[in-house]
């Protein structure tokens, strides 16, 4: 395929991108906003000289932070616009920059939608961050002489795969970039397989991140709710996942399990969950105080991922329990809470790797598992600090991907007129 048959599929389908915001906005109202946004067509005014980040949703966002706190401090004079595809997403960079950034959805790769972006927000500088490849995006910046890299990029197996297929379209959209730096040597042979012409290995920025100094205290305050008592913590954790460590967990268990959902649309559904299988209930949003007879926590607020980690015994990290390539891992070692981490990994396959040869995480099967693992580990005191030890000195060891990128930046930004 080349781009202009993907053109003309990407206008086809138009209707059912519609069609699928309706269908998400029965869980997430948000869907509903911004619909022009989505079209090129935008009422924020575009600021003089700007630096423009794409980050899809969540993840890709919060990665971001340290360098947005770089390129703040290195380009003052710039305005930094972020671009989402997900609510969530928005969010989030809402909630981690508040004003300091500006925020918009991306929209659809038609080649007029991507031109009515361009023409609006000029940006002088466009990072993309991850595994985002929009092909008429790409193109329509090379035309437009705009720098655009490809930063943080990790590409699973999986995934190489599904961009195989479509190798002509694939290798253009790549060869397109300006730059593009890889987490690992993995994601770039995979990346180089599929047609990128030139990639430099940089690491992965989401060891930059720092837990915030607000979200320890936060931490400190949720172990003060204990009151001694020991939890383990389910963190990120996505559809299907729950109700199959809800059937593991021994009902008569004095230790606390506490259950953070990935998605916030979900968090009426998995309470339902823990009340259909009998358990005492408590939630995080309702501010109630925490009960001795309390079975299950339920992590149903946003922005306290961190807090959870720093509070808990043990965390088993969401999304890896079943197919979905598992969440971060990163920030648990970070704040040094003992991992266990599923068999679906390959959104995060290197750092997976390495934290278990660090002796940081654990590798588990399934649900049971998973329950059985976390309750030895916290029968364990001495094994539990000594892979904390490891987990920070993990995550302390890879740091440096941010410095390494804005580097990068520097010779991908034109000269100050």
């Amino acid at each position: 395929m080349n781009r202009f048959f993907y053109s003309i599929l990407t206008f086809a389908l138009l209707p059912w991108a519609l069609l699928h915001l309706l269908w998400r906005s029965r869980r997430q109202p948000e869907y509903l906003r911004h619909w022009g946004e989505r079209f090129g067509f935008y009422r924020l005014p575009p600021a003089t000289r700007a630096i423009w980040i794409h980050a899809v949703s969540v993840g890709e966002t919060r990665a971001a932070q340290p360098l947005v706190a770089a390129l703040q401090a290195r380009y003052p004079e710039h305005r930094i616009l972020f671009s989402h595809m997900t609510p969530t997403g928005r969010e989030t960079s809402a909630a981690l920059f508040g004003d300091q950034v500006d925020h918009v959805y991306l929209p659809y790769d038609t080649p007029w939608a991507v031109a009515r972006f361009l023409a609006r927000f000029r940006p002088e500088l466009g990072l993309v961050m991850e595994t985002e490849l929009w092909p008429n995006l790409v193109a329509a910046c090379r035309i437009r002489r705009i720098p655009l890299a490809l930063i943080n990029a990790r590409l699973s197996a999986r995934s190489a795969r599904r961009y195989a297929y479509l190798s002509t379209l694939s290798k253009q959209t790549l060869c397109n970039l300006t730059a593009i730096a890889a987490q690992g040597e993995d994601d770039a042979q995979r990346l180089w397989q599929i047609g990128a012409a030139e990639v430099a290995v940089l690491g992965n920025m989401k060891f930059d991140i720092e837990p915030p100094a607000a979200q320890l205290q936060t931490g400190a305050e949720l172990w003060a709710a204990l009151q001694g008592r020991p939890m383990f913590l389910c963190a990120s954790t996505r559809e299907g996942e729950e109700a199959l460590l809800l059937d593991a967990w021994p009902k008569d268990c004095p230790i606390l399990l506490a259950i953070v959902p990935r998605h916030p649309q979900r968090f009426n559904e998995v309470a339902a969950l823990i009340a259909a299988r009998g358990f005492t209930l408590c939630r995080r949003s309702a501010n109630a105080s925490l009960r001795p007879d309390t079975q299950v926590w339920l992590g149903d607020s946003m922005g306290e991922l961190f807090a959870w980690y720093a509070a808990a015994d043990v965390a088993f990290i969401g999304g890896s329990l079943l197919d979905y390539g598992s969440q971060n891992l990163i920030e648990a070692c970070a704040v040094g809470t003992p991992a266990l981490i599923g068999p679906s990994t390959f959104n995060f396959a290197e750092a997976a790797r390495a934290a278990i040869a660090a002796g940081a995480a654990c590798q588990v099967t399934d649900a049971a598992s998973t329950i059985r693992t976390a309750l030895a580990l916290i029968d364990d005191p001495a094994r539990r600090a000594a892979m904390s030890k490891f987990g920070r000195a993990f995550a302390t060891r890879h740091r440096g991907a941010t410095a390494r990128t804005l580097m990068l930046i520097d010779r991908l930004m034109p000269e100050k007129p």
